[in-house]
């Protein structure tokens, strides 16, 4: 007779594998810099993988395993939000063998300065550029930009929805006015550099 399996129910959650913001605090690691993981229906995608993001998933309990990323966000192209693109690219993809998952970066992490290496440009799916109030998609996963944020590189913020619970990651920015419209939510989380 067969064994009858309970399915267990997928898990959507939200988890921070660090809050290191500026360069100060990921230089000296007084708070780790890794970015957040967010599990929506199964569809995984990491936020801003910067210093010690695969360390970070490696020492997550329970373990987070890149190998299941379907995608990754870069807001913008600073070390402390992208030093370790590469290596979660890598590790997305089995080393590059296995073609797989969506970078979304703004179009300024491409440009001759690439912060993403040649080499590792054509081990994703697909990488699109993030423009200035958009929306995408990845597996049950989608989300829309802000308007472009003021900071020395190309920057936006990004909201989304997880069991029906609105939520935008509000990256390095200048205050202006208009942040006020694209952020209103439920859960606002926001990289704080100076008081």
């Amino acid at each position: 007779m067969a064994k009858r399996v309970k399915k267990s129910a997928e898990t959507d959650f939200i988890k921070f594998l660090g809050t290191a913001g500026a360069r100060f605090v990921m230089i000296k690691q007084l708070r780790a810099s890794g970015g957040i993981w967010i599990s929506y229906k199964g569809t995984n995608v990491l936020v801003d993988p910067g210093p010690g993001s695969i360390v970070r998933c490696a020492a997550s309990r329970p373990k987070l395993d890149p190998g299941k990323l379907d995608g990754i966000i870069l807001t913008h192209r600073h070390l402390d939000h992208a030093g370790d693109i590469n290596v979660m690219i890598e590790a997305m993809t089995e080393g590059g063998f296995k073609r797989r998952g969506v970078v979304f970066c703004p179009e300024d992490a491409l440009d001759e300065d690439n912060i993403i290496l040649r080499y590792a440009m054509n081990f994703p799916e697909k990488i699109e550029t993030l423009k200035s109030n958009s929306s995408y998609a990845i597996g049950k996963f989608d989300f829309t930009t802000s308007m472009r944020h003021i900071h020395p590189v190309e920057t936006y913020g990004i909201k989304f929805n997880i069991n029906k619970t609105s939520v935008a990651i509000l990256t390095d920015t200048k205050y202006f006015k208009q942040l006020t419209y694209f952020y209103q939510c439920d859960i606002l989380i926001i990289s704080f550099l100076f008081y």
